[in-house]
């Protein structure tokens, strides 16, 4: 079955081609789909487009659809998710059944059901960055006081500490969540009601499907509507990409940090793998693919802009393509921040690394301030330093004394979650969560009416 059917036979390959992997995306987007079709079923009865009693049986048999779950499939005599729900409505409620799909197209219908989706999945990325930003800041807080080198132009530079590099990423989090909370702002506003892109003369009432989808706003122009296709996805995929180069940043770092040249952190023998001709080998293969994963990620901006890019306003079918970028990058990124939670909390951090002699000249900027506060010029006490490292004369034996925020010895970690803790708030799931509940509450009045109908 196809929503546009009209009894003329298509070529069999082009309705391969047309069709492409929509069936295996697709049901990801069964429970988006029902709540807005309950949604605008209820909207429709509302405005006396459908009876309350049909609405209430539409309702019923929809609830009982989302209850297969994981078993529900989508065979090939069906185009998509869209037509293969609206056939089962009409097999189980005949006429009724038809009438879901009046004042609605299936670009506005495809448009809510990805909204709510992407709502969805923003809200998992967004936790399981929050857990892995957590993980960091506890971290850090525990080695704070454990110094390792830092690093400029890949040489040894100044003092660093676990705790500075813990909480830098922790707070690179804080700024990547930015981008996934426009990602979420824009998924939170409704599309439906704009049709096929220029609305429809049926007298439907848009601000109404708007708080029953739990929707922030309305997409209000209904041409704007229809170009969120697209622009939804590309916000999406930069929050992506941003998450994504964190990750990858962090691994690139503890595959260095790793190995026996640097030995800075180590990982248990669980969380290595090994060699077949190597017995001594225990790589840390998790980072590297993790680092590899992240790194295809930060593609992904571009590749939603190419499908895009050169399209007229108003739906086009090249659309459909982005399903194949953005659903299987949603998966990655969130295996990946699974994956890097679990392997941050297991990494130990070597101590007293700083003792090594090889790493004395780490301490020079040390004793060039320590001049200078003592009253030499700095261009004089930069100089003096420089002859004795020169010289091979130079030694540290001095303490270190760095109290500005964000420094070694001044980390600011409430400051860091409370840059954190302010982006979290500006999501507001709460809202969803609340008019998702009601949209999905069977009332025992509607269902008895819903059956007496049936009977």
């Amino acid at each position: 079955m196809k929503l546009w059917e009209k009894g003329i036979e298509i070529h069999e390959q082009v309705e391969r081609f047309t069709i492409g992997n929509d069936r295996e995306h697709d049901s990801r987007l069964l429970k988006a789909d029902i709540l807005g079709t309950i949604a605008h079923t209820k909207m429709l009865s509302e405005q006396g487009l459908m009876t309350e009693s049909e609405f209430n049986c539409v309702k019923e048999e929809l609830l009982a659809i989302l209850e297969q779950g994981t078993s529900f499939t989508i065979e090939e005599e069906y185009e998509d998710i869209h037509s293969k729900l609206e056939s089962m409505l009409i097999a189980k409620l005949g006429d009724t059944g038809k009438k879901v799909h009046t004042a609605r197209s299936r670009n506005d219908q495809v448009l809510t059901a990805l909204r709510i989706y992407f709502r969805d999945e923003i809200e998992e990325i967004k936790s399981q960055t929050e857990t892995l930003f957590q993980t960091l800041i506890i971290k850090s807080e525990k080695h704070k006081d454990d110094l390792l080198p830092g690093y400029t132009h890949m040489q040894v530079a100044m003092p660093s500490s676990f705790g500075l590099w813990f909480s830098a990423y922790a707070e690179s989090l804080a700024e990547d969540l930015l981008m996934l909370q426009a990602a979420y702002r824009l998924s939170n506003t409704n599309p439906l009601g704009s049709a096929a892109g220029y609305g429809s003369s049926f007298p439907v009432n848009r601000s109404r499907t708007t708080e029953l989808l739990g929707f922030e706003s309305l997409s209000v122009n209904v041409i704007t509507a229809q170009m969120g296709r697209g622009k939804t996805e590309r916000f999406l995929a930069t929050a992506i990409s941003a998450i994504a180069a964190t990750l990858s940043k962090l691994s690139m770092d503890c595959c260095l940090y790793l190995s026996q040249n640097y030995r800075f952190i180590t990982l248990p023998d669980a969380f290595t793998t090994g060699s077949s001709i190597m017995p001594h080998k225990k790589n840390p293969d998790v980072f590297e693919l993790i680092r590899a994963r992240c790194n295809r990620l930060q593609s992904l901006p571009n590749e939603v802009a190419f499908v895009t890019s050169n399209l007229t306003s108003g739906y086009h079918r090249d659309f459909q393509e982005l399903k194949d970028v953005i659903f299987p990058a949603i998966t990655t990124i969130k295996e990946c921040l699974e994956m890097t939670i679990n392997a941050v909390e297991a990494i130990t951090p070597v101590k007293d690394l700083l003792k090594d002699p090889k790493y004395t000249h780490v301490f020079t900027v040390e004793d060039v301030n320590k001049l200078t506060l003592e009253g030499v010029p700095f261009r004089d006490a930069y100089r003096k330093i420089a002859d004795e490292v020169n010289k091979g004369n130079y030694h540290f034996d001095g303490m270190l004394n760095h109290t500005h925020e964000g420094s070694i010895g001044n980390l600011c970690l409430d400051l860091i979650t409370r840059k954190m803790n302010d982006v979290l708030q500006g999501f507001g799931y709460e809202k969803v969560t609340k008019a998702m509940a009601a949209l999905l509450k069977a009332e025992e009045t509607e269902l008895t009416i819903s059956r007496q109908q049936q009977s």
